[in-house]
C-alpha cells in the first residue's frame, strides 16, 4: 500500500534530522536538539479521540467522553482517504515494538508525513528491524499531519482526529501535529491488551535505587513523575508508561517525553543533559540570536516538551525493565494546599486514591484545558488513556500489591501553608524536600516512625521524616489560619466523595477515603 517513490524507510536519527531541516520542519538549537512547533494544537485533543466500535470492542470498552465510539464503515473510508493523502508526497516508515518484555511486546509499523514525527517515534518507541516488527501480527500507525478532516463527510468532531481500531490493529492520526498523540495512542493500545494477560499497564515512571529496589511514581502530567524518577542516585527504567507483570516491571517505551516548563540544570540535571543532538524540542521558545531555549517563556504553551531516547540517560536500566516494586508512590499536586507532603496508605486507602487520581492540572496537556492550575480527578492517574473500566485496573493493582507486598504512599508535590490560587498564601514544596520524602519512602525510614491521623482527609501521616523540617508534615499546622484550613480540607473532601461514588466501589474502600464534616461551615 505504501510502496512508492515517495516512501523513506528505516532512516536513523541523523538522516531524519537532516530531512526535517531540508524540509523546513524545524531547526537546531544551541545544544543540537531539533526544534519544532505544532501550530494551534500544543496538547492532546481529547475531544478528537475515538475508538472504533465493533462486535469485539463493544462489550469490553468503557464507552463515554474518554472512549468515544466511531463507526467502522466511516473509519474504513477515512483510513483510505488519509493513506491516499500520505502517498501523494514524501513520507516515512519505521518499525518498532511497544513494551520491553519479550512476552508482552507489541510490534508496530509507523508511517508519518513528517521527518520530525518519525524521529519522535524513533525516540519514544523501542527499535526493531522489519522482521521483528512483522513477526507477530503488527499494528500499523499512520500519522498524516497535513490531512484535513471534514466532520460532515468523515464523522469527526473537527478538522482532526485520532482513531484506534482495536480489532484490526490500526491507529489513525489525522491532522494532529502534537506528537504526544502518537505515543499515547499506543499506550492506550497496551492498556487494552495487557489486562487480558494479567499484567497491569500503568501511567507511571519507574527507577531502581542503590539497593536494587524498584520504585513506581504514578501521577498525571505536572505532578513530578519525570523529575522524581530522573534521580542522579538511581537508574532510570522509564518516565511515563510501564507494565507490571508477575516478577517484572517493564517500560512500554524506549524514550522520555518530559515537560520543559521552568526546566533547570540545578533541579533536573538528567533531563537537562539529555537535550542534545537526537533530542526533539516541541513548542519551546528559542532565542533567535543565541538559539538558547527559554524554558520560562510560555508564550507558545505551558506544555513545552522534550523527547529523547533512553540512550541519552547515562544511569538507566539497560534491559529497560527490572523487578517488582518495593515502593509505590502516588503523586498529586494539590492546589488547595490541604494534603500533607506524604501519607502512608493502607491497601484500602491505596485503592481509594488510585481510583480517585486526584491532582491539579498545571499547564494542561489537553487542548481546551484552562490555563494556570485547576483541580481534577483522573481514575488510575491516567483515565484519558484507559479503554477499560477503572475497576479492572484497580483490581489488578490490588492483586499485584498483595502478592508482592509493596508499600504505598501518597506524596503531594503541590502547595503548603495556603492555596496556590492567585490570592492564596501558599507556596509549592521545594523539589529537595520532595526528593528527601521520596528517599524516606523507599529506604524504609517511615516503616516505624510515630504517626498521626489527619482529620477530614483521613490520612495517616508521619511525625518525622529524615531531612525534612517537621513544619511541612502536618498541613493544618502550616496554615496561618487554622479555621480556613479546615474549611478548605472539607471542600476538597467533598470533591473526593462526589468523584469516588461514580465508581461503585465497596464500602471498605469508601471508608478509607476523606470524611466530610458537615459541622465545618463553608
Amino acid at each position: 500500500m505504501h510502496n512508492s517513490s515517495f516512501l523513506q524507510t528505516s532512516l536513523g536519527p541523523v538522516d531524519l534530522i537532516e530531512k526535517a531541516i531540508r524540509r523546513e520542519e524545524g531547526f537546531l538549537d544551541q545544544n543540537g536538539a531539533l526544534v519544532v512547533t505544532t501550530g494551534n494544537r500544543t496538547g492532546r485533543s481529547t475531544a478528537d479521540r475515538f475508538i472504533v466500535q465493533d462486535d469485539r470492542s463493544e462489550l469490553r470498552v468503557d464507552w463515554g467522553k474518554v472512549n468515544q465510539p466511531f463507526d467502522p464503515r466511516r473509519f474504513e473510508r477515512l483510513w483510505e482517504r488519509v493513506n491516499h493523502a500520505l502517498r501523494e508526497d514524501e513520507h516515512f516508515c519505521s518499525w518498532h515494538t511497544v513494551g520491553a518484555h519479550p512476552d508482552h511486546a507489541v510490534p508496530v509499523r509507523v508511517f508519518t508525513d513528517t521527518a520530525w514525527q518519525s524521529l519522535f517515534a524513533h525516540n519514544m518507541f523501542i527499535q526493531a528491524d522489519e522482521a521483528e516488527a512483522t513477526d507477530d501480527q503488527p499494528w500499523t500507525l499512520v500519522s498524516c499531519t497535513r490531512f484535513v478532516c471534514d466532520p460532515k463527510r468523515d464523522g469527526t468532531h473537527s478538522d482532526a482526529a485520532l482513531i484506534i481500531d482495536l480489532t484490526n490493529r490500526r491507529v489513525l492520526v489525522a491532522g494532529l501535529r502534537y506528537a504526544g498523540e502518537i505515543k499515547k495512542a499506543m499506550f492506550s493500545v497496551q492498556n487494552y491488551l495487557l489486562p487480558e494477560k494479567n499484567v497491569l499497564p500503568m501511567h507511571c515512571s519507574a527507577n531502581v535505587g542503590k539497593a536494587g529496589d524498584t520504585c513506581l511514581f504514578f501521577g498525571l502530567s505536572g505532578t513530578g513523575k519525570t523529575t522524581l524518577s530522573a534521580d542522579p542516585q538511581c537508574h532510570l527504567i522509564g518516565d511515563d508508561e510501564h507494565g507490571w507483570a508477575k516478577g517484572s516491571v517493564f517500560n512500554i517505551e524506549g524514550g522520555c517525553y518530559a515537560k520543559t516548563i521552568n526546566l533547570s540544570r540545578e533541579h533536573e540535571p538528567i533531563i537537562w543533559d539529555a537535550i542534545r543532538f537526537g533530542a526533539l524540542l516541541e513548542n519551546v521558545v528559542i532565542d533567535s540570536v543565541t538559539r538558547q531555549p527559554d524554558y520560562t517563556n510560555t508564550t507558545l504553551t505551558e506544555n513545552g516538551r522534550c523527547s529523547y531516547p533512553l540512550e541519552h540517560v547515562e544511569k538507566r536500566m539497560q534491559e529497560n525493565r527490572a523487578g517488582e516494586p518495593k515502593t509505590v508512590i502516588f503523586l498529586t499536586c494539590d492546589v488547595f494546599g490541604v494534603l500533607p507532603p506524604v501519607s502512608i496508605l493502607s491497601p484500602e486507602a491505596a485503592a481509594y486514591h488510585f481510583l480517585s487520581g486526584y491532582t491539579a492540572r498545571v499547564g494542561s496537556t489537553e487542548m481546551g484545558g484552562e490555563k494556570g492550575i485547576t483541580p481534577t480527578f483522573s481514575a488510575c492517574f491516567g483515565a484519558p488513556f484507559m479503554p477499560l473500566r477503572p475497576r479492572i485496573y484497580a483490581e489488578l493493582l490490588m492483586k499485584r500489591l498483595a502478592e508482592f507486598g509493596s508499600r504505598v504512599y501518597l506524596v503531594n508535590t503541590g502547595w503548603t501553608g495556603g492555596s496556590g490560587t492567585p490570592d492564596g498564601e501558599g507556596h509549592r514544596f521545594p523539589i529537595p524536600v520532595t526528593r528527601a520524602i521520596v528517599e524516606a519512602c523507599r529506604n524504609g525510614s517511615l516503616d516505624a516512625v510515630d504517626t498521626e491521623q489527619l482529620d477530614v482527609m483521613n490520612l495517616k501521616i508521619p511525625k518525622q521524616v529524615p531531612g525534612v523540617d517537621s513544619k511541612y508534615l502536618n498541613p493544618a499546622k502550616a496554615w496561618g489560619n487554622t479555621d480556613r484550613y479546615w474549611r478548605e480540607a472539607n471542600r476538597l473532601a467533598r470533591l473526593f466523595d462526589d468523584n469516588i461514588r461514580h465508581h461503585g466501589v465497596p464500602e471498605q474502600i469508601l471508608r478509607a477515603g476523606p470524611r466530610v464534616r458537615e459541622q465545618i461551615l463553608d
